[in-house]
């Protein structure tokens, strides 16, 4: 017979998933209907749920596990795939999730899970050893959030876990930006990274194709900004970097 230490085994699982356990339907929801009244079982969103910890009282998924359950193309984008990474400043109650298929957003235990359409198809991986976890890869994260900072916190919270970073792959940096083929992308990039160019171990000439690509427009890096950077035809706030210069250097 099928027990809660079975079920405990999956981070996250269906109705379905039971069923296949189970034999039917009929069995699958009277096993759920009796955990989740004993508090062993709890229900995330339609058709979705997770184990409760009988020792601690919390959900046997992690957030990042719950986020990327959610449908066969859903995966960690943005803030939340800098937080997977161990690499953010801030703490976020919400999840950053994108998604080809459509969902509703919803909460569950504190935390609210936002649907973001995939803008890319390529730079989604599933780590080694890990089961259920999809995440953009460090390099197409970068480029998303330069792309839309909001979706990271904010500019600062950006440059702090670009602070934290000792390497970048430039050719999977320029592919990306390539995908997205968008001038003020390119602007921002360059501008952005060409400050931490030595230690994220970018080349001049990476540097210079995003210079090359920047057009004739002049733009602001935020609305905030006030200080013209014409080498890079933009303006930009006063004293951008001088709050990330201080710290203990990029995780290795």
């Amino acid at each position: 017979m099928v027990s809660y230490v079975e079920l405990a085994k999956f981070d996250t699982f269906t109705i379905d998933d039971v069923c296949q356990l189970v034999g039917n339907k009929k069995t699958a929801y009277s096993l759920v209907s009796r955990l989740s009244k004993k508090g062993l079982v709890k229900k995330i969103r339609n058709n979705l749920y997770t184990c409760i910890n009988a020792v601690d009282g919390q959900p046997i998924a992690t957030r990042f596990h719950i986020a990327c359950a959610i449908n066969e193309t859903a995966y960690l984008s943005y803030h939340s795939a800098f937080e997977y990474m161990g690499m953010y400043n801030q703490v976020f109650f919400q999840m950053y999730v994108s998604s080809t298929k459509r969902f509703n957003d919803f909460e569950f235990n504190g935390i609210r899970y936002k649907y973001l359409p995939s803008k890319l198809s390529a730079g989604i991986i599933t780590p080694r050893n890990t089961k259920g976890i999809r995440v953009t890869t460090l390099e197409r994260t970068i480029v998303d959030s330069i792309e839309d900072f909001e979706k990271v916190g904010g500019l600062e919270e950006l440059l702090n876990c670009i602070g934290m970073i000792a390497s970048l792959d430039e050719s999977e940096m320029m592919k990306y930006l390539e995908l997205y083929d968008n001038q003020f992308l390119y602007q921002k990039t360059g501008f952005i990274l060409e400050h931490y160019k030595e230690q994220l171990h970018l080349s001049d000439n990476f540097i210079e194709l995003c210079r090359n690509r920047i057009g004739k427009s002049t733009r602001y890096l935020t609305n905030n900004s006030t200080k013209y950077c014409k080498e890079w035809r933009l303006v930009i706030p006063e004293e951008l970097f001088s709050a990330n210069q201080e710290g203990g250097g990029p995780l290795v």
